[in-house]
């Protein structure tokens, strides 16, 4: 007993020490650092860090969905881009004399879902008369690869519209992949007949690659022909599902070894207004079914990847899926009306929307037998998708009307599914009206969990290294669902900004028992196509490029632990040195993180109290860069990375932390 009592009066003369040399500012001993390392330590969450996926910056459509054809069902409008319209994106071809047009039809689609279509009307057919699509800023296509080409379709009539023609007779229809000057680079050739839509495809390889190419589809005779859902996939796509995603993006996320998947977004389902809320029912099912919709953001949503494409890619990158629904209400800026724009649902149709998110988790978790269940296993996933976690709301206004329809929805899933746990918001920001108020009722309705977003300067993750160690033990846990450090005026992916959020993160990781998830955001943007600065991967058609952020994201992931070890500084910390220590009980690693934001280089005499006197095999990863403002410029070697060494310790042992740096110490006893 007096020795333990004496092992704990020490600490806390250097916790209080520490704290003394902070309200100073000036150092009162050389600095160390002392971690309990052959003490079990507190429990914490193993799946602290992972990913926040949000269609904003063309990241569905035009990114992470693999899909290379732009507005593929004609179903572009105005409501999304001043300029856009179902024939958007397309061209009409005419060649070697041929004559025709092009116009849009909705009185036989394919299905309700998807209304529009184009009739193309051959007069003269010459050697061609048709349709071309360079997709999203020119189709990226690779020599000797494979890719499948799909159309739907129906003859509506061959010779001239009115006249006499033989009906008997098919449509002649070509299908090529073309350079933008007009070389065929491959082709299929089709026979169109009748008047029931069918879909048709063939396999394509590309005799060189090109970044730009387009897809041109040409009919052959008099007459006219109506076409939906012109595709073009490659067969490639990650674990090369059908339908499936972009494979380098997908994989740039994969191996950020995230624990969980935000998804399908934040402010995104809300919607248009409270009857356009994301209706995750209307992106299940065949392709060609599902309702295309402007999201929130004044982006085109195919809903090509839907929830079934989302809970499909969380389970092959082993992460907990983790969707978001609205609260009943929409955004409170929703009808360019800032801050006064939240409406509810009418309460009447309350129970029907309840019904729609219980028909969700029945979807994601009921057996092949139930109505739901059928539904996932028809797709091809006849075991349960194991949901766990549910969002309700995000970043609301914690109004009445707010709290109102929040209750309904958490009481019904309590109340039918008191395995989900549910996950409140407390607003859009860190602190003020709405984040009190949101912790209130979370107290309130003892939710489990607790959404927080903040998205703010670097120097206010400084700041706040300890905000969780004030927080609440027995009160809901923790979820930061969005954050990002935005560097001064120009939000660039700066070291700086990196740097700040992993001293942020070992704030989350030193307290894993409060804090269970958190997801940067957001998570893409294309070159070219952006609205959102910065984010974590940006990309063009065929390239991705990681920033400093990336990298921090990543060295977190991959080396976090379930067991959060003591820690103090003994001496006077500096304001720009941050630390976290855990042991993944797995492994049996003892893992450090350190993170320095000074222009100096920091020394420390690091004591691994309560490992044996030996040395001890590590391997430390380094991640910094030639000064603060450095970013990883496009096409360029990355001037931030992380550099791996393997090396040998001892359980005190000096350590010099570079100027602007993360250290990650993975520790073997």
């Amino acid at each position: 007993m007096r020795r333990n009592f004496a092992s704990r009066l020490r600490w806390a003369v250097a916790l209080a020490a520490w704290a003394c040399s902070l309200a100073t500012g000036f150092p009162a001993q050389p600095v160390s650092l002392a971690i309990k390392a052959g003490e079990p330590g507190r429990a914490i969450s193993p799946d602290i860090f992972g990913v926040f996926f949000e269609d904003l910056n063309y990241a569905a459509d035009g990114g992470l969905y693999a899909e290379l054809i732009q507005n593929r069902s004609f179903e572009y409008s105005p409501t999304e881009q001043p300029d856009w319209h179902p024939l958007k994106f397309w061209e009409v071809i005419k060649r070697g004399g041929g004559d025709g047009s092009v116009s849009v039809a909705e009185m036989r689609p394919i299905h309700e879902n998807n209304p529009h279509y184009a009739l193309l009307t051959v007069r003269r057919p010459g050697e061609g008369v048709g349709l071309a699509n360079e997709g999203f800023d020119g189709i990226p296509l690779q020599a000797g690869e494979t890719y499948e080409a799909s159309f739907w379709t129906y003859q509506a009539f061959m010779g001239e519209m009115w006249g006499r023609g033989d009906n008997n007779r098919p449509m002649p229809v070509t299908l090529r992949l073309e350079t933008r000057s007009g070389e065929t680079l491959a082709e299929a050739a089709f026979q169109i007949k009748g008047r029931d839509w069918r879909r048709v495809s063939a396999k394509l390889k590309p005799a060189r690659t090109v970044s730009d190419a387009r897809l041109v589809l040409l009919a052959h005779e008099a007459g006219g022909l109506a076409l939906d859902m012109v595709s073009l996939f490659p067969e490639k796509t990650f674990r090369h599902r059908p339908n499936g995603l972009r494979a380098d993006l997908a994989q740039a996320v994969a191996d950020l070894q995230p624990k969980f998947m935000r998804f399908p977004g934040g402010c995104l389902v809300h919607g248009g207004g409270v009857h356009r809320f994301y209706n995750w029912k209307e992106t299940i099912g065949p392709v060609e079914q599902r309702r295309a919709r402007r999201n929130l953001w004044g982006y085109h949503q195919t809903m090509g990847l839907g929830y079934f494409e989302y809970f499909q890619f969380c389970e092959d990158i082993g992460a907990k899926p983790l969707p978001v629904v609205s609260a009943g209400v929409c955004c409170q800026h929703a009808g360019s009306s800032p801050n006064r724009g939240q409406e509810g649902l009418p309460l009447a149709e309350m129970p029907a929307y309840i019904q729609d998110v219980l028909d969700l988790i029945e979807w994601a978790n009921g057996p092949a037998t139930s109505k739901w269940g059928a539904q996932r296993a028809a797709a091809g996933h006849p075991e349960p998708f194991g949901l766990k976690y549910l969002g309700v709301g995000n970043e609301d206004a914690i109004t009445p009307i707010f709290k109102e329809r929040f209750r309904m929805i958490y009481e019904a899933i309590k109340a039918k599914h008191p395995e989900i746990v549910v996950i409140g918001t407390s607003g859009p920001f860190a602190a003020g009206r709405d984040f009190d108020e949101g912790w209130a009722f979370a107290r309130e309705l003892k939710l489990p969990l607790v959404d927080e977003h903040y998205y703010v300067p670097p120097q206010w993750f400084w700041d706040n290294l300890s905000r969780y160690d004030r927080y609440d033990r027995n009160g809901p846990k923790v979820y930061v669902g969005e954050y990002a450090a935005h560097d001064r005026d120009r939000r660039r992916n700066s070291l700086r900004s990196a740097l700040a959020e992993a001293a942020g993160m070992t704030g989350f990781e030193r307290n894993g028992d409060v804090l269970q998830f958190a997801s940067y955001a957001p998570l893409f943007a294309r070159r070219g196509h952006t609205q959102w600065h910065p984010d974590l991967i940006y990309f063009n058609s065929t390239r991705v490029f990681l920033t400093p952020n990336y990298y921090v994201q990543q060295l977190f992931s991959r080396n976090s632990g379930n067991r959060a070890l003591d820690l103090a500084f003994q001496g006077a910390r500096p304001a720009t040195l941050a630390a976290s220590a855990v042991r993944d009980t797995q492994s049996g690693h003892v893992i450090l993180k350190m993170v320095n934001g000074s222009d100096a280089a920091a020394t420390l005499r690091i004591e691994l109290e309560g490992l044996p006197a030996r040395d001890l095999p590590a391997t430390r990863i380094l991640l910094t860069g030639p000064g603060p403002d450095a970013f990883n410029a496009d096409d360029q070697p990355p001037a931030v990375k992380p550099e791996t060494t393997e090396m040998t310790l001892r359980p005190s042992f000096e350590y010099t932390a570079p100027a602007y740096s993360l250290t990650v110490l993975r520790i073997k006893p």
